[in-house]
């Protein structure tokens, strides 16, 4: 099973990143995007990156001129037909997730491996409605923000999962530069099963005034080598991705640790989403991050 065609549902961060790196690996790319604007501004964010890497003498415009011909947008369910691999790479909301399955087992050839780049819901859960054909061609296939700088991606088999899937996803990932782990079909996977009640403990800590946001995310960042601190990860994630991926965890688990806190909640209806937004636990303008806002 060799894969060189990648379908990709989604152009917003997680799917703009997952184009860039298939496309700098050599594939044939097709995104496919719900409207005109939406996918303007994937293509957009795609470009933008080169731009900065032309810019470093990391690229060549003809290096990206090689990438841009391999790439096509669109609007259409069937344009993603003659894919080998579709990844699915819309927000983390189990309906919206469920509809693009069914939509992408309508237009897709029985043996186009399916994957979703789901954070914390689970694969078997999402494929249940489609046909038993299509089962073993379905897995996870979870990236990690930003896509271009993570090494990491999780790969995720289903007690469905063909090991020859398995095997084209693995030779895939190594292909665009990247390590995959196999991580079990349970919400959260590895990395969020670890990382999210982490990131809720120390939004709880600020809730309750424990210390600041700055002096938070200094302890550990100094104290534990993290790159960032928790909030600021919080913000760079956004805040309503953390907050939909602890639902899911803390309904399949019911432990009180994959609770989201109040005030994340507050944040989320307030608008305050992150680093997306402009605003979370710090004021951000684009990519720089600023100094913390009252909370």
């Amino acid at each position: 099973m060799e894969i060189n065609s990648i379908g990709i549902v989604g152009c917003g961060l997680m799917g703009a990143g997952i184009a860039q790196v298939a496309l700098e690996a050599g594939f044939e790319v097709t995104a496919k995007e719900i409207d005109q604007p939406s996918l303007d501004r994937g293509l957009a964010r795609i470009q933008a990156q080169w731009d900065k890497a032309v810019a470093k003498g990391k690229r060549t415009p003809d290096e990206i001129a090689g990438f841009r011909a391999r790439m096509q947008g669109t609007l259409q369910w069937t344009a993603l037909a003659d894919c080998e691999l579709v990844i699915e790479a819309v927000p983390e909301l189990l309906e919206l997730k469920l509809r693009t399955f069914k939509e992408l087992d309508r237009c897709l050839a029985p043996s186009t491996v399916l994957c979703s780049n789901t954070s914390s819901i689970s694969i078997t859960s999402l494929i249940a409605g489609l046909g038993p054909d299509r089962h073993p061609f379905t897995a996870g296939l979870h990236f990690f923000n930003p896509v271009p700088a993570m090494p990491l991606v999780e790969i995720i088999r289903t007690v469905l999962s063909s090991a020859d899937t398995v095997q084209a996803l693995q030779a895939f990932v190594a292909r665009i530069g990247k390590t995959p782990v196999l991580a079990p079909d349970s919400p959260g996977f590895i990395v969020n099963r670890l990382l999210v009640p982490f990131i809720l403990d120390a939004i709880r800590c600020r809730e309750q005034q424990l210390a600041t946001t700055a002096d938070l995310d200094a302890g550990m960042k100094l104290g534990c080598g993290h790159p960032m601190g928790p909030l600021h990860l919080s913000d760079f994630i956004g805040l309503d991705t953390i907050a939909n991926v602890a639902e899911v965890m803390f309904e399949a688990f019911g432990e009180p640790r994959f609770k989201a806190p109040s005030l994340l909640k507050q944040l989320v209806a307030a608008g305050r989403l992150g680093r997306k937004s402009g605003s979370g636990f710090y004021r951000w303008e684009g990519e720089l991050r600023l100094e913390p806002v009252a909370l």
